[in-house]
């Protein structure tokens, strides 16, 4: 009899460690209006940010699956970091040093928010036993060619995906107001202002401590 529960228990053990709580797509702007020193400075901060010691022990401690979008104009959003497991703070900054290294697709192209987020909403099929799903947006602009960003909203809530935002104040306008109009949507869904490129790295870090917790409050759109 010890036997058995022994071998029960051994079989259920690796189900339970490799349970996957969170899955978080990480879609970077890299539209025409973010020269390639803005392109850099998203990257690192990205990258700093996941070795935060605060994200990196929530990612580890969800058996988090994080991947990466670079987004720009219609047509032109491509996966280039594939979704990977958070098994061991090795695997984060494993992780954090792949974005680092990550080329730019793409510059001097349009802002399509609504097709990156419709991109982003179909790559969740390998990681749809993870339990919660969160797309984490980085822009500079309102979204001016492809669907409007709105127009996805019912399609993400049927997902059960989550979407947030960090919108990076460049101009007189008010992205921050846009992008909670327009932009994020599921429960706790919140947006984080960036006061330029050079606030950034803060903000993204302080973002991504909220959005790897497993208990996020905000604004319900």
């Amino acid at each position: 009899m010890f036997r058995s529960c022994t071998t029960i228990l051994a079989l259920i053990a690796p189900a339970k460690a490799f349970a996957c709580d969170l899955a978080l797509m990480l879609a970077v702007d890299v539209s025409g209006s973010v020269d390639p020193q803005e392109y850099r400075i998203q990257m690192d901060g990205l990258a700093a940010a996941l070795r935060d010691g605060i994200v990196a022990d929530a990612l580890v401690d969800q058996q988090a699956q994080v991947a990466l979008i670079q987004w720009t104009g219609s047509s032109r959003q491509r996966q280039t970091i594939p979704w990977t497991a958070m098994r061991s703070y090795g695997d984060v900054l494993a992780l954090a040093d792949r974005i680092e290294a990550d080329p730019r697709i793409w510059r001097n192209y349009s802002t399509a928010i609504g097709e990156a987020l419709e991109v982003a909403r179909d790559s969740f099929e390998p990681v749809a036993h993870c339990m919660r799903k969160v797309i984490d947006v980085s822009g500079d602009g309102e979204s001016n060619e492809g669907v409007e960003p709105a127009t996805q909203r019912s399609a993400l809530r049927a997902s059960d995906i989550t979407v947030n935002a960090i919108a990076i104040e460049t101009d007189d306008g008010d992205l921050t107001a846009y992008f909670y109009e327009n932009l994020i949507t599921g429960p706790g869904a919140f947006v984080v202002t960036a006061n330029g490129f050079a606030d950034y790295p803060e903000q993204i870090r302080r973002k991504l401590q909220r959005e790897t917790s497993r208990q996020v409050t905000s604004i319900v759109d």
